[in-house]
């Protein structure tokens, strides 16, 4: 009896250790691509990770994917035209006031309507240079739980980090420059003559946007659009991959 107990065990130990054997993980998350080995993850910076990684070369391979990502995003955002002539990220008419601009299209006024949408945009270009270095704070923030978790994330995890940690901060430190540079491009000019011309209309709900909160919130929206596509590329095109350690991060897998 005791014999045929001790066969049961160990049997069944053999059978469930077999079973985890055979047990497969995915070997691509997010667009970083992972090899069928073992591996370990630990949270010194010098020990091995994913894929024969240190913690410290995925920190800084993350660190240089976002301030090439930061970097060209700002660059394109608040270069001439880069909100304006962007489809994706072009600032519209405040919706709520899009009843307006069509009246007052209508009534021979859709000039005064385009010169408001070019200066928004203007706005937004010229407020977009001071958002650099309030993302390039975020990635000193980083930890190694915040890296493996991006690297092995959606296509988008980085942004979507960014997002979590800058938005906030953005949203205080855009709103005066947003103030600003919305007068010096006129926009808040053309939008007061516009109101003010739209609201003496008889039988109109007056329009009262306030236009610096309206493009501060389309202008971070337009940024973080820019740099999740930058994100998308590194992940995915090799050719994006700048330097060495960008190729080796995101490279695995031979991608």
């Amino acid at each position: 009896m005791k014999n045929r107990l001790l066969l049961a065990t160990v049997a069944l130990t053999s059978f469930t250790l077999t079973a985890h054997a055979q047990i497969s993980f995915p070997s691509s998350l997010g667009g970083l691509k992972l090899p069928t080995k073992k591996t370990t993850t630990t949270t010194t910076s010098s020990s091995t990770g994913v894929a024969g990684l240190t913690n410290t070369e995925a920190a800084n391979g993350l660190k240089e994917a976002l301030i090439q990502g930061i970097s060209k995003g700002s660059d394109q955002a608040s270069a001439t035209d880069g909100f304006y002539l962007n489809k994706l990220i072009r600032i519209p008419f405040p919706p709520d006031a899009q009843r307006m601009a069509t009246t007052l299209r209508k009534i021979g006024l859709g000039s005064q309507v385009d010169k408001f949408e070019l200066s928004l945009n203007r706005g937004a270009e010229d407020a977009a240079k001071s958002a650099k270095p309030i993302f390039l704070n975020a990635i000193k923030q980083l930890t190694f739980t915040d890296v493996w978790n991006i690297l092995t994330g959606q296509k988008d995890a980085a942004t979507q980090y960014l997002k979590r940690t800058t938005t906030s901060q953005l949203t205080t430190a855009f709103m005066p420059i947003m103030e600003q540079s919305l007068g010096k491009v006129d926009a808040t000019k053309y939008y007061t003559s516009l109101t003010t011309t739209y609201n003496k209309l008889p039988l109109v709900t007056p329009v009262q946007t306030d236009l610096n909160q309206y493009a501060t919130g389309k202008a971070i929206d337009g940024l973080f659009t820019l740099i999740a596509q930058e994100e998308a590329d590194i992940r995915e095109n090799p050719v994006a991959r700048t330097t060495s350690l960008l190729k080796k991060v995101f490279g695995i897998g031979g991608k």
